[in-house]
């Protein structure tokens, strides 16, 4: 393959997971994390997520890779269809169940989660709706890249399935290494789940619709369990603030 499709690899592999923890680094050190600054970070994530895939994009097919390599096609839509929905539902409610279970925790027993949910989640029905534009964002473009494009990529080159989903599902879970070693691990697992999907279905659309719910699920329910007083839906900030 050419050098720049594996210099993808590595702002995948290196840059983005060094990104991601610089920016949690700075939201930590910060006093006070407030609506602008979360705006801010929604509205610039959107921008560089899009600006990615279409740079990828324009290297991939400019490479030669076709729409069926990159899972970008419909085909069978009422079993992809119902696939997507049912796995989103489910996928979504065992999400909610999660960060419930997480909310009857002790504050201190939550780990990173906690943080994040303080300082990334939306705290007002004002931050909501970026948010969720920033979730439905991350599902499309962040499925075009690691299961899109880095699974194409290494079939090509030869790779079994097995190691197709376990090299692509690692370069997820470092693109969220900012969530913790915990984060990485329960992000390289659902990888690989959505990674088989997006070998079983022949499409990105189940994984897409998959990954989405995950995200929404997590601005609406993070805030409810995991702040006081369940912020969204509120309209002032209710924000710990951490020392």
């Amino acid at each position: 393959m050419s050098w720049d499709i594996w210099l993808i690899f590595l702002v995948l592999g290196l840059i983005v997971p060094w990104r991601g923890r610089l920016r949690i680094k700075k939201l930590k050190e910060m006093p006070r994390v407030g609506a602008m600054v979360r705006l801010s970070l929604y509205a610039s994530t959107i921008a560089f997520q899009w600006l990615a895939v279409s740079l990828v994009a324009w290297r991939a097919w400019s490479h030669g890779f076709t729409a069926i390599q990159l899972g970008l096609t419909i085909h069978d839509g009422t079993r992809l269809l119902l696939a997507s929905i049912v796995g989103a539902a489910t996928i979504a409610t065992l999400q909610w169940l999660n960060l419930r279970r997480v909310g009857k925790l002790p504050v201190e027993a939550r780990g990173r989660l906690q943080v994040l949910a303080e300082r990334i989640l939306p705290q007002s029905t004002v931050e909501l709706l970026p948010y969720l534009a920033l979730a439905i964002t991350a599902g499309l473009c962040e499925e075009f890249l690691y299961r899109g494009f880095a699974m194409a990529v290494l079939m090509h080159v030869g790779l079994q399935d097995w190691a197709v989903v376990l090299v692509s599902s690692v370069l997820f879970g470092l693109a969220h290494s900012y969530q913790g070693r915990g984060g990485i691990v329960m992000t390289l697992l659902i990888g690989i789940i959505l990674a088989i999907s997006r070998i079983a279905y022949g499409s990105l659309v189940p994984a897409i619709f998959w990954h989405s719910a995950v995200d929404v699920i997590a601005g609406i329910a993070g805030p409810r369990y995991l702040t006081p007083n369940g912020a969204v839906g509120q309209k002032g900030e209710n924000l710990t603030h951490l020392g």
